[in-house]
């Protein structure tokens, strides 16, 4: 990490030696724009990982189980450092020393939904690519993005983006919102599906066939607004769930 000098030493330098400073100084902001993940999540300092005990035990349980929420109150990280931080690390395969969930060892197959069109666009497709000019500047880093096309009838929704994998070859994301029903749901095997917002029981229940046979992970990042819903007493302890009558 380069460290500016003070405007006294700085001055002090020849004309050279400032512009190979400054360049240096821009190269390394464009470099922390490109690969903002790198941010979340430190050993040390105001937002080291260990302050995030909740996020850990989310992360840390997708080696153990498929299908898992994070059902937390508003403003806590569970999109952007939950659902969102996962989901780019299984996209790439750039998996942290200190990460002890479900590792993928190739490219895969993932969908990423929202409530709707444009909270999809506006939240999901946000944190993960940054703003439409400047993409490459959310989780998913700059040189991991690769080809993406443009859902119809929506402005500037993404509908497919290729995702450069650690191992070679390239994961496919696609983007999704509830307004498409559950026959939007249908079609291939996924190997990850992050639902942002709680999803109608239907969509919920047709991503659980679309990760069968690749045995995949399905993660749930909302604030229960509608109460004890089916899809809520689900994720609950069994004295909250349904007894089958």
């Amino acid at each position: 990490m380069l460290v500016m000098p003070s405007l006294e030493n700085f001055c002090n330098l020849s004309k050279e030696e400032q512009i190979d400073l400054i360049q240096i100084a821009e190269a390394q902001a464009e470099y922390i724009k490109g690969n903002f993940i790198d941010s979340l999540y430190p050993e040390e300092g105001p937002l080291r990982r260990e302050l995030y005990a909740k996020h850990m035990e989310f992360f840390e349980k997708g080696a153990e189980y498929s299908e898992r929420c994070f059902m937390a109150a508003n403003r806590v990280g569970k999109t952007l450092g939950g659902g969102g931080y996962e989901l780019t690390l299984h996209l790439t395969g750039q998996y942290p020393k200190w990460w002890k969930g479900y590792r993928f060892k190739k490219p895969i197959k993932a969908w990423a939904a929202g409530k709707t069109n444009e909270t999809t666009r506006d939240i999901i497709q946000l944190e993960l690519m940054g703003e439409r000019k400047k993409f490459g500047t959310g989780l998913i880093r700059r040189d991991c993005i690769g080809d993406f096309r443009w859902k119809s009838g929506v402005a500037d929704l993404l509908d497919t983006v290729k995702v450069k994998h650690k191992s070679g070859g390239w994961s496919t994301l696609g983007l999704k919102s509830y307004q498409q029903g559950r026959d939007g749901f249908e079609g291939t095997a996924k190997h990850v599906i992050w639902l942002d917002e709680e999803p109608p029981r239907t969509i919920y229940e047709e991503c659980v066939l679309r990760t069968m046979t690749t045995k995949g992970l399905i993660m749930l990042t909302f604030t229960p607004l509608v109460g004890m819903s089916d899809t809520v007493r689900s994720f609950m302890p069994k004295e909250y769930q349904f007894d089958g009558d």
